[in-house]
């Protein structure tokens, strides 16, 4: 899957800033940034403004871009420098197929091992909340509750091996592209799946978690197929 980058997911976390490295510490607030919507694919980054925004060495960002590069998130070149990465059609196509047999794992060893209700109530509030973020047009926070969501699913499965493998940033990164394009049916659509998934592995079902993240996957693949050519580098 290529470079693993180390991130902190969400507030919720616990505080582990001081044990990543400077570069670690860069391409997290850089991923962040994209989440956001504050740096959006195709974007040029600047060095001058991330060292002083992010108060780090030139050197430290250049190695931060470098894993940035590996991981597919930003395009480095010798002449024109760093920019955020965009997705062509076929790439994204290619994402959701390998992400897609991941996230069914995901969801049924979390519909078979969740520890408790707790456990699953929370996952069940965060896609009420992302329901709540995509009536209120907060796009950026939207991209954040999405990435939570994952993160939760995956810690409840208890497969640490497979939080390393889904390629959660890439898959930010693409979300990132094409959430401002889409309509408002394919934004409901997109979030109508998360509490198909969440419900499913409430209610310990992993045979209709497996279905529900199956059917969600076939809705962004019918959006990806519906998003007109100008979304996508080179139609």
């Amino acid at each position: 899957m290529g470079q693993v980058l180390k991130e902190k997911s969400s507030p919720d976390d616990n505080d582990n800033t001081g044990k990543l490295s400077a570069s670690d510490r860069v391409a997290g607030a850089i991923l962040q940034d994209i989440r956001s919507g504050r740096l959006v694919p195709g974007q040029h980054l600047l060095e001058p403004e991330l060292t002083s925004r992010l108060g780090i060495s030139r050197g430290s960002l250049r190695e931060a871009l470098k894993h940035l590069a590996a991981a597919g998130i930003v395009d480095l070149n010798r002449f024109r420098g760093a920019y955020i990465a965009a997705l062509d059609r076929k790439s994204v196509l290619d994402l959701l197929d390998t992400l897609e047999p991941l996230a069914r794992l995901a969801a049924r060893l979390a519909a078979t091992n969740c520890p408790n209700d707790r456990a699953a109530q929370r996952l069940v509030k965060s896609a009420k909340v992302l329901e709540d973020l995509r009536l209120s047009g907060q796009r950026g926070d939207y991209l954040n509750e999405r990435r939570r969501f994952y993160d939760m699913m995956v810690e409840m499965g208890g497969n640490v091996e497979l939080a390393r493998a889904m390629p959660l940033s890439r898959t930010d990164l693409f979300r990132a592209q094409v959430e401002t394009r889409q309509s408002e049916s394919q934004r409901r659509r997109h979030a109508e799946g998360y509490a198909k998934i969440a419900a499913a592995v409430q209610a310990r079902d992993a045979a209709a978690a497996d279905k529900a993240v199956a059917d969600h996957f076939a809705g962004t693949r019918k959006t990806m197929a519906e998003l007109p050519a100008e979304v996508f580098p080179n139609g």
